[in-house]
């Protein structure tokens, strides 16, 4: 009757949205985003000793190999004691305990959204493209106002030296992006995550 109950539950929670509060929770936690890495790096089920070992190099900075048993046990303790269980209820993944095994569901993929990678360092793209904006309009009320030092060229060659910035950086951009997606890459960068409003 309650494993009945529960299923209910899980179907139930399927068909909600996770509210921004409730993804906040799951993924303020970096091992509970690595866990997310790994599942759409890998697109399948996976066992928990597996998931464990990645994470455990992944955090200590080392190889497959080159985990400790202690190391492991203490990731994979935390894994199955607590991360699981509660990305499982949110409905983000799937766990059976019995088995010891971790599979994607829909949710995995939705709640990447929230997610970005953030390199060391993050490039900030946002104040790159206003400060074109600003030099493209700067430009134009220099061309329009016939400032001496804009008439190098013709008007129509400025306007596509600004449409061609734009393109090049657009396309850098969108390039910088894709391969730094979650699941993309055998190592994952330094893993962020963001509510939008």
């Amino acid at each position: 009757m309650a494993q009945q109950q529960r299923t209910d539950d899980a179907d139930d929670s399927d068909d909600e949205m996770l509210s921004k509060g409730e993804i906040f929770e799951v993924l303020r936690n970096q091992r509970r985003r690595y866990v997310l890495h790994y599942l759409k790096q890998d697109g399948r089920p996976v066992e928990l000793g597996d998931l464990a070992q990645q994470i455990a190099a992944w955090e200590y900075e080392t190889t497959l190999q080159g985990v400790t048993p202690e190391q492991r046990k203490r990731v994979y303790t935390t894994l199955q004691q607590t991360h699981l269980p509660k990305m499982d209820q949110a409905g983000i993944l799937t766990f059976d305990s019995d088995q010891g095994v971790i599979g994607p569901t829909e949710r995995t993929q939705e709640i990447s959204v929230y997610l970005e990678i953030v390199p060391g360092r993050e490039f900030a793209w946002r104040e790159l493209y206003l400060s074109l904006g600003a030099i493209s309009c700067a430009l134009v009320a220099g061309l329009w106002l016939d400032v001496p030092v804009f008439t190098v060229l013709s008007d129509l060659a400025w306007a596509g030296v600004i449409a061609a910035v734009f393109t090049v950086t657009a396309a850098v951009h969108i390039y910088h992006e894709r391969h730094m997606r979650l699941g993309h890459g055998d190592q994952p960068p330094e893993l962020s995550y963001r509510v939008d409003d």
